[in-house]
């Protein structure tokens, strides 16, 4: 699997330190009102998780999310276990780890001996074709080889941008020309990743509005070839969500999921909003692992997602 481990203490507390920074919209919009919300009240009770209520939301972790949470808690508030500000927040600490580890399957083993074959879709403008770039440096820096397939041939410039992050991270890019069969022109890059003995093939898919019948015709073809030349391909299906789309992104993403077997999820943009409760929601209402998420504009801007890490530094 292309995902890197957080690997030695100093690497994870590092990556920690990003995570941190990336999330400090939401941590102080969820800290803050969390604190707002216990401030006058004598015991923590249904009344004040009523309040903790819209604060979630703002959150973004979106209605069914929210209620299965405040659920769980609303039990405890009723048999006065609850006492403190600090006690609240360990458990919902708890109850957002539950649902994102739960959601937190690994990765299919590919065979040995063959490409990892990894398709990334989503809707235009998301940030797939530079997730794709960001996800070939994660791969070389692995000391692992990798090739890039340009199959979203229908996009004006979506072949040329692919290059640039290939000639960045010094990667190989197959290509077609503009409006060409991506179905093809996966063949060929899987080709000549068999014949290389290539590690990892990571494939640019197209990204029209989820609407368009087609374009689901279109992965599912793109699918069956890669499972032609390759067992078990793909062995990884990433979708790519904007964090700042927050609920309307998770709309489209459930489309995506049916159509194309998703297997985990990449969040780009999570720098960019106060909505990083979506994670959450992600992982409970697609039940789907966020795989990892990005924190900027840079190739080394792409973070594997780690659940634990993750809520802590909701509360950090």
């Amino acid at each position: 699997m292309i995902q890197t481990l957080f690997g030695t203490p100093e690497k994870k507390a590092g990556l920690f330190d990003r995570l941190k920074e990336a999330v400090s919209r939401t941590r102080e919009n969820l800290s803050e009102r969390i604190d707002e919300a216990v401030a006058f009240s004598k015991e923590i009770d249904r009344n004040t998780l009523d309040d903790l209520e819209a604060t979630l939301l703002g959150a973004d972790l979106g209605s069914a999310t929210t209620h299965e949470v405040l659920e769980k808690l609303r039990e405890r508030a009723d048999r006065k276990q609850i006492k403190s500000v600090e006690e609240l927040k360990s458990l919902l600490k708890a109850e957002l780890l539950r649902i994102l580890t739960r959601a937190n399957t690994p990765p299919v083993e590919r065979p040995e001996g063959v490409p990892e074959v990894v398709l990334v879709v989503g809707v235009n403008g998301t940030g797939k074709t530079t997730t794709i770039g960001k996800l070939a440096q994660t791969v070389r820096s692995d000391g692992k080889t990798v090739l890039l397939c340009a199959a979203d041939t229908f996009r004006a410039a979506a072949i040329e941008q692919l290059e640039i992050w290939g000639h960045r991270t010094g990667t190989e890019v197959i290509r077609t020309k503009a409006g060409g069969d991506p179905a093809a022109v996966l063949y060929d890059a899987l080709e000549a990743a068999n014949a290389r003995h290539i590690d990892c093939v990571i494939v640019d898919t197209a990204g029209r509005l989820h609407t368009k019948t087609n374009l689901m015709a279109e992965l599912e073809k793109m699918r069956r070839t890669a499972q032609r030349l390759i067992p078990g391909a793909p062995h990884e299906v990433l979708l790519v969500i904007d964090a700042t789309t927050g609920q309307n992104g998770l709309q489209q993403a459930k489309l995506f999921t049916d159509a194309a077997a998703v297997t985990g999820v990449v969040l780009t943009k999570l720098d960019g909003t106060a909505k990083g409760g979506v994670v959450v929601a992600i992982a409970r209402e697609l039940g789907l692992p966020v795989r990892y998420v990005g924190v900027g504009e840079k190739a080394g801007d792409l973070l594997p997602f780690d659940p634990e890490a993750f809520v802590n530094s909701l509360f950090a």
